[in-house]
C-alpha cells in the first residue's frame, strides 16, 4: 500500500472526563481512518493542543474544572482554524448555543449517534483544510499581486523616466536654437516649483507646474531663429509671430493626453492679470494658477538673462520690474510669494555681471519694447 493511502484523514482530540466515552469515540474515529487521541479534562487538552496540530476537537460541555465552553474560548485564543465540536446533554442546550456563537463548528447530543458523529467530524476536518488551503491561496495571491504591483511600478517608473527624458529633449531642442536662453527652461521650472512649494500646493500640482516650466517655450520651435535672436526691436508682424508660441506649444503637446493640465498652464503663461496678455486675453483668476506662477518665474529669468538686445538685469532690478508690474501683469500675491520664497532660500543676491549701458539698451526700443527706468527691455521679456 502506498504511503499516501496510509496517511490519516486527520488528527482528532476527544476531550471528556468519562474514559469510556473517550475510548468509544476514539475507536470509532480510528476505524474511520483518523489519528485520534484523548484528554480527560480541559487542562490536558490545552497541553496537547500546544504540542500538536489537530484538525478537530470534540469536547464535552459539562466537565469538572474548566468546562467545554471555557475550553473553546482558550482554543480560539490559540487558533482560529481548529474545528471544535461540542458534545452536549439535554440540559446543556444554552451552553451549546453559546458555544456556537463563540465559533464552535457544530454540536452533537448525547447519546451519540455514531453515523452522525463520523459525518460531522468528516465535514469539520474538510472545512478546516479548506480554510487553510484558502488562506494559503490568499497568501500566494497577495504575494503575486505584490510582485505584479512592483513590476508595474518599476515599468511605470521606467516610462516616467523616458517621458521626462523626452520632455528635457524637447526643451533642449528649443534651447539649441537660441544660445541666449540655454538653461532657461530648467531655471523657470525650478523657480516655479519654489513658488508652488512655498504656497504648499499638492505634489500633483507641483509636478504639473514643473513640467510646464520645462515645456512653456516649446512653441518657439516654430518661430524663425532670425526673430528669436533679433538684436533690435521686433516689428508688428514679428511680435504677432512671437505671440503665437503658446498656441503652437499647445498643438505640439496636445497628442499627449497625460499633459492635459500641463497644456493649460503652458497656453496661458503669457496672459496678464489685467487681461491684456495673450493668446486669449483672460484675466485674474480665469488664468490658471500654475500659469500665473509660471509667468512670474519666466519673466524673472528672462530679465536676469543676457539677450541679443541687452545684458542681464541684476536681481534687484528684475525684482523692481516684477513689483512694478504686480496687479497689472502679475498676480500681486504671487509676486510676493516669489520674493518671499527666494528670500527664504537665500536667493536675493545680485546676479554677477556688468550692468547694461543705457545708450546701447536704448537701441532695443520699438513696437516690442517698454522701459523700466534706465533699463529698457523687450515685451517678450515680460509677456
Amino acid at each position: 500500500m502506498s504511503e499516501e493511502l496510509n496517511e490519516p484523514k486527520g488528527r482528532v482530540l476527544v476531550v471528556d472526563d468519562e474514559s469510556s466515552i473517550r475510548e468509544i469515540v476514539c475507536r470509532i474515529l480510528t476505524d474511520e481512518g483518523y489519528l485520534c487521541e484523548g484528554a480527560g479534562d480541559a487542562d490536558e487538552a490545552l497541553s496537547r493542543l500546544s504540542q500538536g496540530d489537530y484538525e478537530c476537537v470534540l469536547t464535552d460541555i459539562h466537565m469538572p474544572g474548566m468546562d467545554g465552553v471555557d475550553l473553546l474560548r482558550q482554543i480560539r485564543l490559540m487558533s482560529e482554524d481548529v474545528a471544535v465540536i461540542m458534545i452536549t446533554g439535554a440540559p446543556d442546550m444554552d451552553n451549546a448555543l453559546e458555544a456556537m456563537r463563540l465559533g464552535a463548528y457544530d454540536h452533537l447530543s448525547k447519546p451519540l449517534n455514531l453515523a452522525q458523529l463520523t459525518l460531522t467530524v468528516q465535514r469539520a476536518v474538510e472545512k478546516k483544510r479548506l480554510v487553510e488551503e484558502n488562506r494559503e491561496y490568499q497568501r500566494i495571491l497577495e504575494q503575486k499581486v505584490q510582485e505584479r504591483t512592483k513590476q508595474l511600478y518599476d515599468a511605470n517608473q521606467e516610462l516616467r523616466r523616458l517621458f521626462l527624458s523626452s520632455i528635457k529633449a524637447l526643451a533642449q531642442a528649443l534651447e539649441a536654437k537660441d544660445e541666449y536662453t540655454q538653461g532657461h527652461s530648467t531655471r523657470v521650472a525650478e523657480e516655479s516649483v519654489r513658488i508652488a512649494r512655498y504656497l504648499k500646493l499638492s505634489e500633483h500640482e507641483v509636478e504639473n507646474i514643473w513640467l510646464a516650466g520645462f515645456l512653456h517655450d516649446i512653441g518657439k520651435i516654430g518661430i524663425r531663429e532670425n526673430v528669436l535672436n533679433k538684436p533690435g526691436k521686433l516689428d508688428a508682424a514679428e511680435w504677432d509671430l512671437v505671440q503665437q508660441h503658446p498656441v503652437l506649444a499647445e498643438k505640439i503637446l496636445e497628442p499627449i493626453e497625460e499633459l492635459a493640465e500641463v497644456i493649460k498652464i503652458v497656453r496661458h503663461h503669457h496672459e496678464r492679470f489685467d487681461g491684456s496678455g495673450y493668446p486669449d486675453g483672460v484675466t485674474g483668476s480665469e488664468i490658471p494658477l500654475g500659469a500665473r506662477i509660471l509667468g512670474v518665474a519666466d519673466a524673472f529669468d528672462a530679465l536676469t538673462s543676457r539677450r541679443p538686445y541687452r545684458e542681464a538685469l541684476t536681481v534687484s532690478e528684475a525684482l523692481d520690474v516684477l513689483e512694478d508690474a504686480a496687479g497689472t501683469q502679475f498676480d500681486t500675491v504671487l509676486v510676493r510669494a516669489f520674493v518671499s520664497a527666494r528670500a527664504e532660500a537665500g536667493g536675493l543676491e545680485e546676479t554677477p555681471g556688468t550692468p547694461p549701458e543705457p545708450d546701447v539698451l536704448q537701441d532695443a526700443k520699438g513696437p516690442g519694447t517698454v522701459s523700466a527706468g534706465a533699463v529698457p527691455f523687450r515685451l517678450d521679456d515680460l509677456s
